[in-house]
């Protein structure tokens, strides 16, 4: 099960930090994702990491604003966003190989 938090409504210029609660499979083990999508649109990749936390990767989007990081021993995923924009107003949604979560809305308005 993933359980994501932390989204809101932020102006634009703000930050956020999302998290995923994980359980039910060995979180340690597993790349992990967080894919958002905004209304009307399909979803986006946004950012991955690896199991052991040595490699991220970005979507161009949101390289240089967005940080994903995980710590292993709390089952939990992040993603640290940073100087916000109307076009990241969407619901970000976490996920491995086997499930998503339901996603946390995220909405970026002055």
């Amino acid at each position: 099960q993933l359980v994501e938090s932390g989204g809101g409504m932020v102006q634009p210029g703000g930050s956020l930090r999302l998290s995923c609660a994980a359980s039910g499979f060995t979180f340690s083990n597993y790349d992990m994702s967080w894919v958002r999508q905004a209304p009307g649109k399909g979803p986006e990749w946004v950012s991955s990491i690896s199991p052991g936390r040595s490699y991220t990767y970005y979507a161009d989007s949101v390289k240089g604003r967005f940080t994903v990081s995980r710590d292993n021993s709390k089952n939990t995923l992040y993603l640290q966003m940073n100087d916000l924009n109307p076009e990241d107003t969407a619901r970000y949604i976490c996920g491995w190989s086997d499930s998503v979560g339901q996603g946390t809305q995220v909405t970026v308005s002055s």
